[in-house]
């Protein structure tokens, strides 16, 4: 019997591969995590979800503040912009959680080796200057921006970056160009508008927020163009150069047509991601990826290749922080012989824009392909809460089988969305029907009873419209 140096190797401290690792040890298993960076948590916790969500929750003030929020509830205030200490207390809370996982690692006995990881066969594993073996190793090496045709970043100079660039601005841009109407692309792009930037977003699809509901895309739309964005939907982006201290854009309709200019201070290019998988050494183990650079995976996360397993971004799905931290808890589970599962059909997306924009499970496009449906829908204009916190955008929408009345999509635009949509999770993980969250008693006032109401006008009976 082989004797290994680990019980599981995990490549990556990102969400997924830290909370494998976690729960790995947890379960009696002699663990390490591999990881190059000189901090834990990935890109999530280092340049992604935690950073973003700082400075997006921080510009929200300032917005309020500066443009009469505020004001409406009796509170008078001229702001003053100081962006250096906005980004110092982003870098604060990135250090707290990244020392955080850092104190768990310790405190659950998980050895971190700090170095790039590359496969020299199976259960062998060079980490920076130091080889390792294990009986199990996982790979969660996470994403990386996707690049741009003809398309050079430079975040360094700050004209042209990607989201991790956006994150480090000195000084706001008077115009922004946003490639990509995606997630990373309307959070970042929030942030500078709401700090006195021109925004302009440039989107290669008819609509922004592709895989999204039909309706919240339309409604997503107006609101952004009602907060001062502007957007150049089907637009395909052919190139940008950077003169001195300016990048021009140049771009053309997405269906064919005459080609256009743009010029703007700073230009950020946000067009997706994709599995980070390079220099791995894949081609040692004979492990191959699809044409989408996924790695193939069995229901329970295992490989093509024995003791070999992977999770998060580089496998097929959203790439999502909590996805792949529900999958890192199921692998380790699975590698101690129990039964980890993760139902890939009700993971919750959230854009934590102003308001936020979620939903979990099937839009009401693809509902249909599949058969008869019932469709509830309700404002958050006619919602208590919403209405006495001046936050009247959006609505909540619940689709259901027209036979069954089983809840298969729940799509929410609202100031809380990102919480009130985990409610509808679970719901639909206990294969609930519209009528049982309608006769579920919710707390009054608050935003929450929108998806009770939504839920009443599936069967054409809410109250309060």
């Amino acid at each position: 019997m082989a004797e290994y140096d680990y019980d599981v190797l995990v490549i990556g401290a990102g969400p997924g591969g830290y909370v494998a690792a976690i729960r790995a040890a947890q379960l009696g298993l002699k663990t390490a995590c591999a990881e190059s960076r000189e901090t834990l948590g990935g890109t999530c916790l280092n340049v992604g979800c935690i950073p973003s969500k700082a400075m997006l929750h921080a510009t929200e003030y300032f917005d309020a503040a500066a443009n009469g929020a505020m004001a409406k509830m009796g509170i008078k205030v001229t702001p003053e912009l100081d962006l250096e200490t906005m980004h110092a207390q982003r870098r604060d809370a990135v250090k707290q959680l990244t020392g955080g996982v850092a104190f768990l690692f310790k405190k659950n006995k998980v050895d971190w080796l700090n170095g790039f990881a590359k496969f020299q066969d199976a259960h062998t594993v060079k980490v920076g200057d130091k080889t390792v073996t294990a009986k199990n190793v996982v790979i969660a090496t996470g994403s990386t921006v996707t690049p741009l045709a003809n398309v050079e970043i430079d975040n360094a100079k700050g004209i042209v970056v990607d989201s991790t660039g956006a994150l480090e601005l000195p000084a706001v841009p008077k115009k922004m160009v946003v490639i990509g109407g995606g997630v990373i692309g309307l959070e970042l792009g929030s942030v500078w508008r709401r700090l006195g930037a021109e925004v302009i977003v440039v989107e290669f699809l008819d609509q922004l927020l592709p895989g999204m509901d039909g309706e919240i895309r339309k409604e997503a739309a107006k609101i952004f163009k009602k907060q001062g964005m502007e957007l150049r939907l089907g637009m395909k982006v052919t190139g940008v150069s950077v003169k001195g201290k300016k990048a021009t854009l140049t771009m053309e309709p997405s269906k064919g047509g005459d080609s256009e200019t743009l010029t703007a201070d700073c230009v950020l290019v946000s067009i997706g991601r994709r599995p980070n998988t390079d220099g791995l050494g894949l081609d040692a183990i004979g492990l191959k990826t699809n044409q989408r650079g996924q790695i193939e995976t069995d229901h329970d996360f295992s490989t093509r290749v024995d003791g070999v397993w992977a999770i998060g971004d580089v496998i097929p799905g959203p790439m999502l922080a909590h996805k792949a931290e529900d999958e890192g808890i199921a692998v380790a589970e699975n590698i101690a012989g129990m039964t980890g599962i993760v139902n890939h059909d009700l993971i919750p997306g959230v854009v934590y824009t102003l308001p936020e924009i979620a939903g979990v499970g099937l839009t009401e496009e693809a509902a249909r392909e599949k058969g008869e449906v019932k469709v509830g829908k309700f404002p958050m204009l006619a919602n208590s809460r919403a209405k006495t916190n001046h936050e009247p955008d959006g609505f909540v929408k619940i689709i259901a089988d027209a036979e069954t009345d089983r809840v298969l999509g729940v799509w929410c635009i609202a100031t809380v969305a990102g919480t009130m949509i985990s409610q509808a999770t679970q719901a639909m993980e206990f294969g609930a029907t519209s009528e049982d969250i309608a006769y579920t008693c919710h707390a009054h006032p608050t935003h929450s009873e929108a998806i009770k109401e939504a839920a009443m006008a599936v069967t054409g009976k809410p109250i309060h419209i």
